[in-house]
């Protein structure tokens, strides 16, 4: 029995192993939380496995192993000696010590639950790969996502199963990117369904009403040592700064043919789409280096993944830790 947990146990180790290398190398497309959902269904089975079956088993025999011994003392003592060797506790803890194979799996189960838990349905920690919301999350911005203000979604498949709050225009949104769901993308919701969306010459309108904005000093990117026109951007309850580049021209060059495109019409001067029943209008802050909406199209509500709200560490600049907008 041993012998043969052993071998299934490395087995299993060793798929997770090429799995994690695979997607390292980048030969399989990773997904971890289908990942984490495999691992803790794995060491729960194990962890129940240990608990009603493999410690009863082991503690048996230690207490055979004891009882053992207590004849063996008894009938020695009956002969007149009174000192047996070897010792009876240490071997006692070698029977009941976990063999390796749980100790790899029922003895992680309560960490990877808890992980598997807290990611799946409250707080999910992801780092800023790209410069498209400048200024509001730089490169290198490790922050927080609440996972359970829109309502709560079933971890791998994202369905959701309960109702929370609705995604309000201004919201920082992590979501499933429409054209690679196996990838997450962070934006802001500039269009509800239902809504006209206009980004022409720069200048955002929703139903036909100018966002208000105020010009503010150049921010000045030390990435890329450039200097953008900055300014100060209200929707809805949100106030935040967005960037725009004067050397950009307003058209959006090299749309995508994405569901829905029928809704947008296209000119020199930028964009207009009505937002679809169901769907969000994502845009980036830094709007002139954003991948957005308005190249791919609209997010569908089933692709939410939850609300942005906190940078918990930059390792380059620990003065970016704190709540945004």
């Amino acid at each position: 029995m041993q012998a043969a947990m052993s071998a299934i146990t490395g087995a299993i180790l060793a798929a997770f192993l090429a799995y994690g290398l695979g997607w390292y190398t980048g030969y399989v497309e990773g997904n971890f939380a289908l990942l984490l959902l495999l691992a803790t269904a794995v060491t729960g089975a194990y962890w129940v496995a240990e608990r009603l079956y493999f410690l009863p088993q082991r503690r048996r025999a230690a207490d055979r192993l004891l009882a053992e011994h207590d004849q063996r003392k008894a009938a020695l003592e009956k002969q007149g000696f009174s000192q047996i060797e070897g010792d009876i506790d240490n071997a006692r803890q070698k029977i009941l010590a976990q063999p390796w194979w749980l100790d790899w799996t029922a003895g992680l189960f309560p960490v990877i639950c808890a992980v598997f838990l807290l990611r799946s349905f409250l707080f999910e920690p992801f780092k800023i790969p790209s410069g498209s919301m400048i200024p509001t999350l730089r490169i290198g911005d490790l922050i927080l996502v609440n996972k359970f203000h829109y309502g709560i979604r079933l971890p791998v498949v994202n369905t959701k199963v309960w109702d929370n709050h609705a995604l309000e225009r201004g919201d920082v949104v992590v979501f499933r990117y429409p054209p690679q769901p196996s990838l997450d993308y962070i934006k802001r919701v500039v269009g509800l369904p239902g809504d006209e969306v206009a980004y022409l010459n720069k200048q955002l309108t929703i139903n036909g009403q100018p966002v208000p904005r105020a010009a503010q000093p150049e921010f000045f990117d030390k990435d890329s040592m450039r200097y953008s026109q900055q300014w100060q951007e209200q929707l809805g309850s949100k106030t935040y700064h967005t960037l725009t580049d004067g050397d950009r021209p307003a058209f959006v060059p090299g749309a995508s043919q994405f569901p829905f495109v029928d809704n947008c019409r296209y000119s020199v001067e930028g964009v207009v789409c009505k937002v679809p029943q169901g769907h969000y209008f994502m845009m980036g802050d830094n709007r002139d280096n954003s991948l957005d909406s308005r190249y791919w199209g609209f997010v569908p509500e089933a692709n939410i993944v939850g609300k942005a709200f906190f940078v918990w560490m930059n390792f380059g600049d620990l003065g970016r830790i704190g709540s945004f907008q």
